[in-house]
Order: C-alpha cells, then sequence, then structure tokens
C-alpha cells in the first residue's frame, strides 16, 4: 500500500490538513492554528472522487451532429445525452468554433463568463485563466461587478469617493478598534459569522464569533436588525423587521436624531453636502409626510418607541452603524446603503474610532481583521479589446434582449448579440435569479463552452464540456488580503479521469490558434508559479517584509507572515476628517455626499439624488401579498461555499431538499409540521424545501439558503431547493443593476404525495 501524504492546503473557506494515500484524498482535519475552523472541508474527499465529475471531454449530441446553428443544437441543450471524445479532437473542435464566431461575428459576440470563487490559488485562477486566454484570441464581453455587491459598488464611490472594495478593506474600523472603542454597535442584516467561514482567497483565521465573545464581555450594546435572529451570534438584542425595509426605519431613526437636535451639524458642515435637500425630505417638506418613527413603524413593522429609543442611544454613545451585503441584494438596493452612510453622518461619527459606517462585516471572512495589506502574485490577464461590457447580473437581459438599450450609472449602453458562451469556474445556474427565465435565455447563444470539474446545472446545459482538475490535483500558492499566512498549495493526487488544469486546456486551445507562445509566454504551470512568486518576495522586500524563496515555502508548506497588527489599524478616513480641504474625498464636492447631483442628474426614477425609501415591486406591502404573503429570503448556505461540493451533501441522507426556516404561526395556519416537506412557489417558479420550524425568524418570512445544484423535475419544480428558481430578475435600479434576490414573494403548501413519490420520497423519509 501506497505511504500517506499529509499536508496543509489552503481554500476560500480557510486552511486544512489533507490526508492522500494513492489515487485518492481519504480524510481532512482541522488546521490547528485555526481559532474556529469551519466544517466545510469534510465534505471534500467524498466531493473531490464523487461520481459526477466530469471524466473526459464531453461534447452535447446534436451540437456534435448538426453544427452549432441547427435548431436543435440550441433547443435540446441540456436535455439529451452528451458524446465523450478524446483530447485532441475535442480540442480541435472547440478551437475552431471560437475561430469561426470571431471571424464570422467579431469577438464582441463573445462572453467570458466566470466567478472569482473556483480556487483560493492564485495562479490557477479560472477567472483569469479564461480572461487571459479570450484576450489572445481579440477580447472578449466582459461583466462588471459581482452578486454579492454591485448596487454597494455603484453607490459608495458617489457618497464616499472611494471603490466600495477599498472602503471595506482600507477604511473600516477594525476589530481591536471596535472592541476598544465602541459603545453601540447597529448591524442592519446582522453580522453573520455563518458567511465569515469563507473569504476571496481564504481566511485562516475564523475570529467573527471570538470578536463577539469579547463584545459581550466589554459590555457593548448589540442591535440585530434583521428578519433572522440567528444572523448575529448569541447575545444581541434582536428587532425582526420586515425584508427590504431598513431604508424606511433608518428614516425614523434619523427623524428623531432631528427633531430631537441631536444631528451633529457641525460634522455635516464641515465634511457633508447636501444635507438640506436631504432635510427636506425627511421632514416632509418635499412630498407632505414627515419620516416620523410612526410612518416608518407601518412600513418596517419595528415599534416607533423602539425606534425612538435606539435613536437617542445612538446619540449619547459611540456608535458603529453597520450593513450587511444582503441588504444591497434587493430592488433598490443602494438605498439602505446611502441611507446608513446619511444616519452616520448626522451623528457626526465617521472618522472617530469605534465610530461612523461599516459595510460588510460577516458577509465575508477578513473583513475587519487588522493586517497589512500586500500586492502580488497575479496571474495577468492581459488588455482586452473589446470594451462591451454588462453588470454582471444581468446575463439573461443580455441573452434575451440582443440590442436592447439599457441605463447603468449614467451610461445609455446596449446589450450585444453574443454567439459564443465560454465559461470557467461558476455555475450561473447556482447564483443568478429566476433560473427558468435563465434557461430560456440560455438557448440563445450559437456555443456553450465550459470548463468544470462536476456536471453541475451549468455543465449539463452546455456544448462542449472539458473536464477539469480541483485545487486538490495541481500545485499552486496561496494568498489572500485580510490574511497573513501565505502556503504553497500542493497537488495531492494526480488528476481525476481524464481531467486537466484550465491553464492547460487553455495552452492547448491557444496552440491550435496559433496563439501559443501569446498566452503561455514560453512557460508552463511551474514556471509561471516561480514567476509570480519572485514578483510577490519582491514587493515584501519593498514592505520590509521577508518571504522565503519559493523552494523553501514548498518544503515548509505554509508560513504566518508578520503583518497582523493592531498598530496597523486606522480610524475611517483619517486624512480626510484631519483636513478636508487638503485631503479632499475623490467626490464632486470633496465631501461626503448626502445629496448627489450627479445622480439627481441622470433623471432615474428609481434611484434618486438622495437616500429615499422606494417601495419594491414584492415586499409584505404590496399587493402581490395577498397572493404571495410570505417574504423569501435567501442567504449563503452554511455548509458549503455557493454550490461548491454539493454533489457531496446532496448525498448525505436527510440533507435534501434544502432546509427552509419557517416561523411557527406560518407552518400552523398552512398545517406545516417540522420536518416535513414543503412546496414553495410563486409565479415564476416552485421547488420543494424541508420545513425548519424556528421562532428564529420574522413571521411573515420564510429563508431558504441558496446552494442546492438546480434540478427540475418534467412540471419545472426544482427538487433540491434552490431557491433561485423563485427569485425576482430584475436590476437593484438604474444605477447598479445588481441581484434583487431578496425581493421575493411567495406562497408555501404541504408537498403532495404524488410529487414525494416522483421523487423517491414519502411522508415517511420525512421524520
Amino acid at each position: 500500500m501506497s505511504e500517506k501524504t499529509i499536508k496543509v492546503t489552503s481554500s476560500h473557506w480557510g486552511a486544512f490538513n489533507v490526508t492522500a494515500q494513492g489515487n485518492r484524498i481519504v480524510s481532512v482535519s482541522d488546521f490547528e492554528h485555526d481559532p474556529n475552523p469551519s466544517n466545510i472541508p469534510y465534505n471534500l474527499p467524498a466531493a473531490v472522487h464523487h461520481s459526477s465529475r466530469v471524466a473526459r471531454p464531453s461534447i452535447h449530441k446534436s451540437w456534435l451532429e448538426h453544427g452549432p446553428l441547427h435548431k436543435d443544437s440550441r433547443s435540446l441543450r441540456g436535455k439529451e445525452k452528451f458524446v465523450e471524445l478524446p483530447w485532441d479532437e475535442a480540442l480541435d473542435i472547440a478551437a475552431r468554433e471560437i475561430h469561426r464566431v470571431s471571424k464570422d461575428s467579431g469577438n464582441q459576440s463573445i462572453f467570458g463568463g466566470s466567478y472569482g470563487w473556483a480556487s483560493a490559488g492564485r495562479f490557477h485562477h479560472a477567472l483569469s485563466q479564461v480572461h487571459r486566454f479570450l484576450n489572445c484570441t481579440g477580447g472578449y464581453v466582459s461583466s462588471v461587478a459581482s452578486y454579492s455587491t454591485a448596487a454597494a459598488q455603484a453607490i459608495i464611490p458617489h457618497v464616499f469617493g472611494v471603490h466600495f472594495l477599498k472602503l471595506m478593506w482600507s477604511e473600516l474600523n477594525t476589530w481591536p478598534m471596535i472592541a476598544e472603542h465602541t459603545e453601540t454597535l447597529v448591524m442592519f442584516g446582522g453580522i453573520n459569522p455563518k458567511n465569515s467561514q469563507v473569504s476571496m482567497g481564504g481566511v485562516t483565521h475564523h475570529e467573527t464569533n471570538g470578536w463577539f465573545k469579547q463584545f459581550e464581555q466589554l459590555g457593548i450594546r448589540r442591535i440585530n436588525i434583521s428578519p433572522q435572529r440567528t444572523d448575529t451570534p448569541d447575545g444581541a438584542k434582536w428587532l425582526g423587521i420586515r425584508p427590504g425595509t431598513d431604508t424606511a426605519m433608518m428614516l425614523g431613526i434619523a427623524w428623531v436624531l432631528e427633531s430631537e437636535g441631536l444631528t451633529d451639524t457641525g460634522f455635516l458642515q464641515k465634511y457633508c453636502t447636501g444635507f438640506e435637500k436631504f432635510r427636506a425630505y425627511l421632514t416632509g417638506e418635499i412630498d407632505g409626510q414627515s419620516k416620523t418613527p410612526e410612518w416608518a413603524a407601518a412600513i418596517c413593522g419595528i415599534e416607533s418607541k423602539v425606534m425612538h429609543e435606539l435613536a437617542l442611544q445612538m446619540a449619547k454613545t459611540r456608535t458603529l452603524v453597520t450593513v450587511a451585503w444582503s441588504l444591497q441584494r434587493a430592488e433598490h438596493g443602494e438605498q439602505p446603503y446611502w441611507m446608513a452612510a446619511t444616519l452616520a453622518a448626522m451623528l457626526g461619527q465617521i472618522g472617530k474610532p469605534g465610530g461612523g459606517i461599516g459595510y460588510g462585516y460577516g458577509a465575508i471572512g477578513g473583513i475587519g481583521v487588522s493586517v497589512k495589506r500586500l500586492g502580488g502574485l497575479t496571474f495577468p490577464q492581459g488588455e482586452n479589446s473589446v470594451k462591451e461590457f454588462i453588470p454582471v447580473a444581468r446575463i439573461a437581459d443580455m441573452l434575451l434582449q440582443p440590442g436592447e438599450p439599457f441605463d447603468f450609472n449614467g451610461q445609455k449602453l446596449h446589450y450585444p448579440d453574443i454567439k459564443l458562451v465560454y465559461w470557467c469556474g461558476g455555475n450561473p445556474f447556482h447564483h443568478h435569479q429566476d433560473l427558468g427565465r435563465l434557461e430560456r435565455a440560455w438557448q440563445q447563444p450559437e456555443t456553450i463552452i465550459v470548463n468544470e470539474p462536476w456536471w453541475t446545472a451549468t455543465a449539463q446545459r452546455a456544448d462542449i464540456v472539458f473536464s477539469a482538475t480541483t485545487s486538490y490535483e495541481r500545485n499552486d500558492i496561496g494568498r489572500a488580503q485580510g490574511d497573513s499566512y501565505l502556503f504553497h498549495m500542493p497537488a495531492f493526487i494526480p488528476p481525476v479521469g481524464e481531467a486537466k488544469d484550465d491553464y492547460d486546456i487553455f495552452s492547448e486551445l491557444a496552440e491550435r490558434m496559433g496563439l501559443s507562445e501569446l498566452f503561455t509566454e514560453n512557460r508552463n504551470s511551474e514556471e509561471w508559479l516561480r514567476y509570480l512568486y519572485s514578483g510577490f518576495v519582491k514587493e515584501c522586500e519593498q514592505d520590509g517584509i521577508t518571504a522565503p524563496s519559493y523552494d523553501s515555502l514548498e518544503e515548509q508548506n505554509w508560513i504566518d507572515l508578520p503583518v497582523r497588527n493592531p498598530t496597523f489599524s486606522k480610524t475611517q478616513f483619517n486624512a480626510f476628517i484631519e483636513d478636508p480641504e487638503s485631503s479632499p474625498l475623490d467626490t464632486p464636492s470633496g465631501k461626503i455626499e448626502i445629496f448627489s447631483s450627479t445622480i439627481e442628474g441622470f433623471g432615474y426614477e428609481d434611484c434618486p439624488g438622495h437616500a429615499t425609501w422606494l417601495p419594491p415591486t414584492e415586499w409584505l406591502g404590496s399587493d402581490k401579498a395577498k397572493t404571495y404573503p410570505l417574504h423569501l429570503v435567501s442567504p449563503q448556505p452554511g455548509d458549503k461555499l455557493h454550490s461548491q461540493m454539493e454533489c457531496a451533501i446532496a448525498d448525505i441522507p436527510g440533507e435534501r431538499p434544502t432546509p427552509a426556516s419557517i416561523h411557527p404561526e406560518d407552518a400552523k395556519v398552512r398545517g406545516i409540521t417540522d420536518n416535513s416537506y414543503i412546496r414553495l412557489f410563486n409565479n415564476r417558479g416552485a421547488c420543494l424545501a424541508k420545513a425548519k420550524i424556528s421562532n428564529d425568524i420574522r413571521q411573515g418570512v420564510i429563508s431558504l439558503p441558496t446552494g442546492a445544484w438546480f434540478s427540475p423535475t418534467e412540471d419545472g419544480t426544482d427538487n433540491q431547493g434552490n431557491p433561485n428558481v423563485l427569485t425576482l430578475d430584475i436590476g437593484t435600479s438604474s444605477l447598479g443593476q445588481g441581484s434583487s434576490a431578496h425581493s421575493c414573494l411567495v406562497e408555501i403548501e404541504q408537498a403532495n404525495e404524488s410529487t414525494l413519490s416522483k421523487l423517491n420520497l414519502s411522508k415517511q423519509t420525512q421524520e
């Protein structure tokens, strides 16, 4: 029997030990230096060796037989078998097809789809790999922003003059600063340790829970304003707000501050612009409606007295207002982010240690960590000659409406006419909204090519599927912003089946297209790793940090760089706060823009010139609630990252369909019992779930986490519990065009015996 290999590797959910023997990963265990390691890795061995791995290159039968222009090649996509081919033959076919589309329709007809979560490794980063390859071929239509933060990325630069991601990584109070100075922590959307299990590139110290235990010991008041109690660690005061109404509640609090003379007018005059215009809206001078706590209570479901008391507490203590990513993943998602900034400005605490505004705590790990940021280790993507792009959440619109105009952040753009989609790293049939609509849109391109380790719903709906390796079948380097650790990520096992690394797939395609030297620069994977790492070592030297040689890192496996230190902390916008004249913000006024003449100039009815309560199309106060009376929220799962390793989880008895949290009263009136199978539905689709009756969710709300692989039955009902068959596929606004997943109304019912029998389920299996 071959010897066992035990080494540490990194992932988006942290570091862990891997034991491999022969061709198999046999077990994983916790990394000893992680104070609160995630349980996500424990499904890894089953997932890596799962029967759903793509064994070898495969081509959709009708596409192979009839070519890309035949009607069956599109209409039967995802509905018939694949034909396995040798690598050389499949690569020849793909290279010819990419060349054909580029020559006949131009590279502006090629969409380069990817998402940055495929691997924590810096070189085998799927998004960089596919984009570099497509840039070598002449470019591609790209996407901007992310499903998680698109609305925030649009609004924050207008308000603070800084990119949203830079604000999160560089301009927030760190956990040590909060512990030392904050007295009241007001969390709109909570701060969820479940979500902070993961971070782009990895999070080695899972410390959110630890900080909250310290906050409790220090007596910091913690207020969780969210539809679910569990969106914050135990011990916080829970205010169970109606989903999508946070802006109204913030306005009610702001009205108290203004009416009680608690607004910091000195701060507003020195550091902000446009408050008087906002004040006219707040007090009702503009529309005749004063935004009192009583007005807000009728919308958000929080008692006016509670809002009044909270406003006084916030004004009299060092207060940090935080906003979760989830709030801007809704129609008009820009508004709570802008209104929270306005509220923090009225309190006058922006720039004070432990006070002000914070975005994204708990959304991912690394936010709030006091660590020196390092650059480097980025695989260069090259120059994209195609200038057309779309907001990332508008993929279905693009495919269904080629040539149609759309607004985006002050620009009037047109959707390109896409003939070929190349997807590498990601599963849009997980993270996109209204999957029935996406499936219709997916029939439009002439060709879809996917690199993928598993037969996900996206792979099943492609024309050419190349079997790709996982992070555990290749060497790489792990390094993340917000983390102090540096890893050599070893290949534990040889490639499963005939899988190849993305880099090798693209190298072989590039060779067939006469682009080999341009793509590879005459380097193989190992040579690229050494080249990228040498650049990182030089950047470290410039920062006074000594990093080991590549060979030493490979031998050591990992090191903890000396970049974690509370002394790296600084107050929010410190240079601007110290001297706003000589260090202005990068906004038109140089100040925090409570009113933006730029946004007002866009003329968007769905995003006016200051923070405003705009009722969503779907919320518990809309007419549609008479038909679909439950508000669906679809948070990130706690057992995985997005839909990764779902194949292994779905094999565990009783784990699927996904559990959905329901209030006891909502369950009672529908005759639903705990652990029973239920059907969620609206006018867009339906899915099954397993009822989890809980007092930790607001009445009128149901919570179904994302991550189940899209598996519709003949009648279209998803049998695994994917909430995105139900969610609304419209932009947050004309400004951000982000995902509106959390603006969604549904009804639920007990699943009938006929439905269960088709899925080999029964009432007996519910127990």
